[in-house]
């Protein structure tokens, strides 16, 4: 896969800020259009239901109708939506850090700024940055 691979594939299925922002708002759980849209503010109802259409055919979330007339959906997000729960957080700390709008995620103990790093789920190890060999299948 060329370099940027992965990073371009979830930019192709999630595609831009409306959507990330939905799914953030679908990470507690079940909701309905309206819910959304008070959650992602500033989106048009248009774009909201766009974006919850893309999303659905991307296998992120789920829609089940709760009313007949009008037709009316809930939204759910697949498990696969769930596992974009981690990457919004990241984001978000960055976004944060980086904007001073705010501040990183913090440790409820002792109040300290956390810091993301990745590890083998094998051994343990923490792995470095320049230390990782990625490998496509």
């Amino acid at each position: 896969m060329p370099a940027g691979g992965g990073l371009a594939e979830a930019v192709r299925r999630v595609g831009d800020r409306w959507s990330f922002l939905v799914v953030e708002s679908l990470l507690g759980g079940e909701r309905r259009f309206g819910e959304i849209q008070e959650a992602v503010h500033g989106v048009a109802s248009n774009v909201l239901s766009s974006r919850l259409k893309q999303l659905e055919a991307e296998g992120l979330l789920v829609s089940q109708p709760y009313s007949d007339r009008p037709v009316r959906f809930t939204y759910e997000l697949t498990q696969t939506g769930a596992e974009l729960a981690g990457a919004l957080r990241m984001l978000a700390s960055w976004g944060a850090r980086t904007s001073g709008a705010g501040s990183a995620d913090r440790h409820d103990s002792c109040g300290s700024e956390l810091d993301v790093r990745w590890w083998c789920a094998s051994c343990g190890e923490v792995v470095e940055p320049g230390h990782v060999e990625v490998v496509w299948v």
